[in-house]
């Protein structure tokens, strides 16, 4: 039996802890805050400033740890160099997390390094940087902190009045201690996928079918497998993906976003773990999940080749208000009744506006256009009520 500690227990954490413990494993769920989702299905829960490196220090003497499964941003990273070098697993590794937990660093490494193509970009310090660079990478653009999670922090600014708004909400969504903030170039994309890259220690990269999704904010709302795009497309999104986790080293599955343009692709972002996008894996469209891939590559476990079994689409549950109790959710017999759709509710302990609460997914054979699995699960989504009595 091996012990995971997870830094980070939200609903991502949470399916991860599942399957572990499905394989008979030991879950440490730690986050900022208590009865975080994960914290509900683990074996022991640590509330903590993941921040705080003698915090950190001090969970991790407190459990004999196998492996570090990073799941936010908000880490202070240097220390898991240190875990790692004292004979702890970080998953993938210390190196992956410390780069793509910072913009600046994954970007720079992805653009400059190895010459991926990118959106045109500069970073900016303070308002009056700020300012310069949106005028040197030309408007629209996408302000973003260099360290934030789930869209936190993120405008596209088409007025350069503008930019003195998104400097500040950029400054309240960011993650740390970094002020720091980067400018895109907007990409007119016909399309957004994410690449669910699994990467082992003994066996080749493997790649789940595309996974096509919409964001607003730079949150999800929106997820459906396969995306379909042209051949030439995936081969050159596998080719970057490849290059670029190879890099960064470790087994694991990733996130691996891209921009899908008339030019071609464009390398967008990365995530060294299961993406929320990927969720729609719930759905069986592969043999096997996209947390149990992380979990077996993790381990050391033989994955034969994934493939597609059928098409699903999911949509997310959002809460619309504030408050510090979780909801009641009203409606959800519209999904039980329909044999091809379920939902999963995230468990997460209070509410913000637009805070996702859970997923409503549909699904049906491999030549049901994805686009009416698409608008179903949309449909039956938005019959969902949350009740804050």
């Amino acid at each position: 039996m091996k012990t995971f500690l997870l830094l980070g227990s939200g609903e991502l954490g949470k399916e991860f802890t599942i399957s572990a413990k499905r394989y008979g494993h030991k879950v440490i769920a730690a986050d900022r805050y208590a009865n975080a989702p994960a914290m509900q299905v683990a074996d022991h829960a640590e509330v903590t400033n993941m921040l705080d490196g003698d915090a950190l220090q001090a969970v991790v003497e407190k459990y004999e740890i196998d492996f570090i499964i990073p799941e936010i941003e908000a880490i202070r990273t240097e220390k898991l160099i240190e875990f790692e070098k004292n004979g702890i697993t970080v998953v993938p590794s210390a190196k992956a997390v410390n780069f793509t937990m910072d913009r600046k660093a994954i970007r720079d490494l992805a653009a400059k390094e190895l010459g991926l193509k990118t959106a045109k970009y500069r970073y900016a310090k303070d308002e009056t940087a700020l300012l310069n660079a949106v005028k040197e990478v030309g408007i629209p653009c996408v302000i973003k902190p260099l360290m934030s999670s789930s869209g936190k922090g993120q405008s596209t600014v088409r007025d350069i009045s503008k930019v003195s708004e998104a400097w500040q909400y950029a400054q309240e969504g960011s993650r740390g201690d970094k002020v720091e903030v980067i400018v895109e170039a907007f990409v007119n994309f016909n399309s957004e996928i994410t690449l669910l890259t699994v990467t082992q220690t003994d066996g080749p990269t493997l790649f789940c079918p595309p996974i096509g999704h919409i964001q607003e904010g730079g949150d999800y709302q929106e997820s459906w497998q396969p995306a379909h795009i042209s051949e030439e497309n995936i081969y050159e999104a596998q080719e970057m993906a490849k290059k670029v986790t190879h890099e960064l080293e470790g087994a694991g599955l990733w996130g691996v976003e891209f921009f899908i343009a008339d030019d071609g692709v464009y390398f967008s972002e990365l995530s060294p773990r299961p993406h929320d996008t990927g969720m729609v894996t719930l759905a069986g469209t592969q043999a096997l999940n996209e947390f149990e891939l992380h979990l077996r590559a993790i381990l050391g476990l033989p994955i034969p080749e994934i493939e597609l079994i059928r098409s699903a689409a999911n949509s997310v549950i959002l809460a619309t208000e504030h408050s510090s109790s979780p909801p009641s959710f009203m409606g959800l017999e519209n999904i039980c009744i329909d044999q091809k759709s379920d939902f999963r509710l995230f468990g997460k302990p209070d509410c913000r506006p637009n805070r996702r609460m859970g997923i409503v997914f549909t699904y049906d054979e491999l030549n049901v256009p994805t686009i009416d699995l698409r608008e179903k699960a949309t449909s039956l989504a938005e019959k969902i009520r949350l009740d804050f009595d």
